[in-house]
C-alpha cells in the first residue's frame, strides 16, 4: 500500500516508518521536523495544507491507500494546555477529515495509556486494566485523546465503511533506554504511574503493521504495551505495596504486563517480540 504516517519522524515514527517501508510499502511522512528529501513538511492544524499534502505533492505521490496518524505534541506537560489542546485536537480532525473527503477508509491513529487514568493518583478500578472501563482522563493531554477516540467513533457512525483504529501506546522505549531500568525497582512507586509499563518501538511499529493488515470496518481501541513490565520485582509485591486495596482479577504473573494487551493479541494479532530483559545484563 501507499501509507501516509504523520509525524513519522518522532521516537515512534521513526520505526514505524521503517518498518512499514520495510514489509514493502510506499511509506510518505508528514511532519514538519525530519531530514530534507525524507519529509513532507506540512503544518497539521492548516486542513488546507493537510487535504493537499495527502491528496498528493508533485512528484512525490498522488494519493494514499491508508493512513497512520501519530503526529501530535506527545505527552503532558510540553506545552500550555491551551497550546496542546488546539495543536493536537485540530490535527487529529484535519486528519480524520481530510481522508474522508478523498475517500480513504484505513486509518490508524495514535491514542494514549494516558486514558487509562494515568498517572493513577486515584488508583484504576481493578488490574491488570484492560479496555473496558470508560477513559479516565487526567490531563488535556489525555482528554484530547479520549476527544479523539470519541470524534472517531461518530464519523464511522456516519461512514460505515470506515475503519480507524485507536492505538493506546504506553511508554516508548528504544534499546538505548533500557539500560535504565534496573534502576527502578528501588522505588516501586516512582513508575506506578503507568503501572510499570512500556512499549518497544520496534514492537509499537508491529502493532500498526497488524492493525493496517486486520482491523476491520468501524472504530476500535487497543492497549499497546510490552508483555513484561519495567520492574523485576513481582506482580503482587508491587500491587501490594502501591495499590493495596485495588481488585485483583486473575493471575498477576511474575512480571507480566499490568496493561492488558489481550484484545489486541486477539484481535490484530499482535505479539511483541521485544523486551528490555534481552538487552540488560543482570
Amino acid at each position: 500500500m501507499r501509507i501516509i504516517v504523520t509525524g513519522g519522524s518522532g521516537k515512534l515514527g521513526r520505526t514505524v516508518v521503517s518498518t512499514l517501508r520495510d514489509e514493502g510499502h510506499d511509506v510518505v511522512n508528514l511532519d514538519q521536523h525530519g531530514e530534507r528529501g525524507a519529509v513532507v513538511r506540512v503544518d497539521l492544524t492548516d486542513y488546507g495544507q493537510v487535504i493537499d499534502a495527502i491528496a498528493g505533492v508533485d512528484d512525490r505521490h498522488d494519493g494514499a491507500d491508508a493512513i497512520v496518524h501519530l503526529a501530535a505534541i506527545p505527552a503532558p506537560g510540553l506545552a500550555s494546555d491551551t497550546a496542546t489542546f488546539r495543536n493536537n485536537m485540530l490535527a487529529t480532525h484535519n486528519v480524520l477529515q481530510a481522508a474522508r473527503r478523498l475517500g480513504i477508509t484505513r486509518i490508524v491513529t495514535a491514542s494514549s495509556e494516558t486514558v487509562l487514568g494515568l498517572p493513577f493518583d486515584v488508583p484504576p478500578p481493578y488490574i491488570p486494566v484492560d479496555e473496558e472501563y470508560p477513559a479516565r482522563p487526567e490531563s488535556t493531554y489525555s482528554l484530547v485523546k479520549h476527544l479523539e477516540e470519541t470524534m472517531a467513533i461518530e464519523l464511522v457512525r456516519w461512514n460505515p465503511d470506515l475503519s480507524i483504529t485507536a492505538l493506546r501506546f504506553s511508554n516508548v522505549m528504544d534499546p538505548e533506554d533500557y539500560a535504565a531500568f534496573p534502576g527502578f525497582d528501588a522505588d516501586a512507586s516512582s513508575r506506578k504511574w503507568n503501572l510499570w509499563g512500556y512499549i518497544d518501538a520496534r514492537d509499537g511499529a508491529q502493532a500498526v503493521s497488524r492493525a493496517l493488515a486486520n482491523a476491520g470496518p468501524g472504530f476500535d481501541r487497543f492497549i499497546i504495551a510490552a508483555a513484561d513490565t519495567v520492574m523485576s520485582r513481582p506482580n503482587a509485591e508491587l500491587v501490594a505495596e502501591v495499590f493495596p486495596g485495588v481488585e485483583v482479577r486473575g493471575d498477576l504473573g511474575v512480571n507480566t504486563t499490568l496493561l492488558s494487551i489481550d484484545k489486541a493479541r486477539r484481535v490484530l494479532g499482535f505479539e511483541p517480540a521485544h523486551s528490555w530483559r534481552d538487552h540488560v545484563t543482570a
